[in-house]
């Protein structure tokens, strides 16, 4: 049992033991920053701090450093292509290169990337090899993970300076949620699965943004009809999921379809972000009241936590895309499938059966 005492006897530590500290290093080393900036930052150095107050041992203290460095490599790497689509591609490494569907993952790589995107995959052989053989290399990026029975990364993205290593899954798949515009599924084994279940549970609750997931195999495969019938409907049947929620991905054998499918996704919806209880999705092109009212009666009560939708400027508090349209509402942070649905409405998309 834990010791009372011990938690009596710890300093009590607070942000002003380190906020002074943090100022005179940002003035000494002449790195430029916010105010906001320096305060997350000493934050960053309490947590650390507290760390050891709380007793945490070398290994503790070890992983969460290198997790915050590769964290920090991760983010430089990104963030100079911040304007720029992305979609993750997972699938084996073990597909071999006369596999119909490592034709199919090369093509489609090809094809997204003619329409402007860049691809992330994890930099290994099989599925992620054939993602970045569809575009030029300068479009590709790779997220490795080292493994003691892998030799490298791909012959393509082996050497290129968007070639990033991880030693943690953890910190490496939240570098491909987190930038990522849409994701892409082959086929694979546990480590695929592991990411499709991972991007389907993030966007299922609200943990990373709403992205289309798109699930290809060459024509006549039965790889994804098995996942379904195996995995997926057993789920709909004990209600262990929701019946929208397989509408969060969809299934495609023609590379050009889901392509197509993820453009749309983007066709009128743009981004969205919380300003405050308020979900703002941010438009390429505005709302009239009559549409507005129709989705208002179709969707309210299955998204509005109270309140209506309202077509807004930007707010106050929103320092990105200021010039586009908005639909504002206070959502209830719960039915993300069928905000999906929503999106899908706004970009002229059909219904699709759950």
């Amino acid at each position: 049992m834990p010791d009372p005492k011990q938690d009596q006897n710890r300093p009590a530590l607070d942000l002003s033991h380190v906020e002074g500290a943090v100022d005179r290093f940002f003035d000494s080393t002449g790195v430029a920053s916010s105010h906001e900036a320096r305060e997350l930052v000493a934050e960053i150095m309490l947590s650390g701090l507290k760390l050891v107050a709380d007793g945490a041992d070398m290994g503790q203290l070890k992983l969460v450093r290198s997790a915050l460095k590769e964290m920090r490599h991760a983010y430089r790497i990104f963030n100079p292509y911040k304007g720029t689509r992305k979609i993750s591609i997972f699938g084996s490494a073990r597909t071999p290169e006369t596999d119909p569907d490592y034709a199919l993952a090369r093509e489609f790589s090809r094809v997204v990337s003619d329409a402007g995107w860049m691809v992330i995959t994890g930099a290994g052989d099989g599925i992620m090899k054939a993602g970045h053989e569809g575009p030029d290399v300068e479009k590709c990026f790779g997220l490795r993970i080292r493994l003691p029975f892998e030799v490298g990364a791909n012959s393509v993205i082996d050497g290129d300076p968007k070639l990033v290593n991880f030693r943690y899954f953890f910190t490496r798949k939240l570098m491909f949620m987190a930038h990522s515009d849409a994701v892409a599924v082959f086929p694979g084994g546990f480590g695929t699965q592991d990411e499709l279940f991972e991007a389907l549970t993030l966007i299922q609750t609200g943990k990373s943004n709403l992205v289309p997931v798109v699930l290809l195999e060459h024509p006549g495969g039965d790889y994804w009809k098995s996942w379904e019938d195996g995995i997926v409907h057993p789920l709909a049947r004990r209600r262990l999921i929701s019946p929208e929620d397989r509408g969060l991905y969809t299934i495609h054998t023609d590379p050009v379809a889901a392509v197509r499918e993820v453009l749309t996704f983007y066709k009128r919806f743009h981004s969205m972000r919380f300003v405050g209880k308020e979900l703002v999705l941010r438009l390429h092109e505005g709302v009239g009241p009559e549409e507005l009212a129709s989705l208002e009666s179709e969707f309210r009560a299955d998204l509005c936590a109270d309140g209506t939708f309202r077509a807004v400027a930007a707010f106050d508090d929103e320092d990105e895309h200021r010039d586009l349209p908005r639909i504002a509402f206070r959502f209830n942070r719960r039915a993300w499938s069928r905000l999906r649905d929503f999106v899908d409405r706004l970009n002229g998309a059909e219904p699709r059966p759950n």
